[in-house]
């Protein structure tokens, strides 16, 4: 009998001993249970957070909505500024149009004035070869009599054309002295005429339209002393 109860009391002390081995497990075990609470706490904590964050973006863009033009006046300024560009635009191709006409005319009316410059020493000397002619022609044979016929005929042709193409000769003979137009080459002392008159004319000039093409070369009167 007392060996029996010696078993069931070893068999009780051990199944205490196990028991006891099995709380500080159980303790274990409910330890992440209250982590993972915490856990789903703080997320459902964001989660409020979030929630509330995207209700104050939706109150403000509500704000922002709130100060926006009116509809009306946002078309009237556009229209404005548009009007604006519009007249500028018109502006600017008016000036263009203008300034384009400007050059064309320009053009047109002085495009031959360097052809014309380096024609007039050849008319020069064709001017020179006519005024040399001999004008008593009766002992002269009938060839050269057609030659200097057919000479002057050239000139007078040339003359022509150089008017009807608005270049005209500049002789200011008994004219008053212009430094615009004319070039003094040497002063003629005489009580004749009043100082500052041109006296005599070594070269005419020529002038395009209002251009000057080349001044003419002259002789200016001045005072003659009355000592000498």
């Amino acid at each position: 009998m007392m060996s029996g109860e010696n078993e069931n009391t070893g068999d009780m002390s051990n199944d205490a001993a196990s028991e006891e081995q099995m709380q500080p497990e159980a303790k274990t075990t409910t330890a992440p249970d209250a982590d993972n609470s915490a856990e789903a706490s703080s997320e459902a904590d964001d989660a409020a957070g979030a929630d509330t964050d995207i209700d104050t973006d939706i109150d403000t863009g509500a704000a922002d909505g709130d100060v926006e033009l009116d509809p009306l006046e946002a078309a009237l300024a556009e229209r404005d500024a548009l009007k604006d560009q519009t007249l500028r635009a018109l502006a600017d191709v008016e000036n263009m149009r203008r300034r384009t006409e400007r050059e064309l005319q320009n053009a047109r009316k002085y495009g031959h004035l360097s052809f014309a410059r380096d024609l007039l020493t050849s008319i020069d000397n064709l001017s020179q070869a006519v005024s040399m002619a001999p004008q008593d022609r009766d002992d002269l044979d009938d060839g050269l009599k057609n030659l200097l016929i057919g000479v002057e005929m050239i000139h007078s042709e040339i003359r022509a054309t150089l008017e009807r193409h608005h270049i005209t000769q500049i002789n200011p003979e008994g004219e008053k002295f212009d430094y615009n137009l004319h070039q003094a080459m040497f002063e003629v002392p005489t009580n004749e005429v009043e100082p500052g008159q041109v006296v005599q004319v070594a070269q005419p000039g020529y002038q395009l339209h209002d251009r000057l093409l080349r001044p003419a070369m002259v002789g200016v009167s001045k005072a003659a002393d009355t000592s000498e």
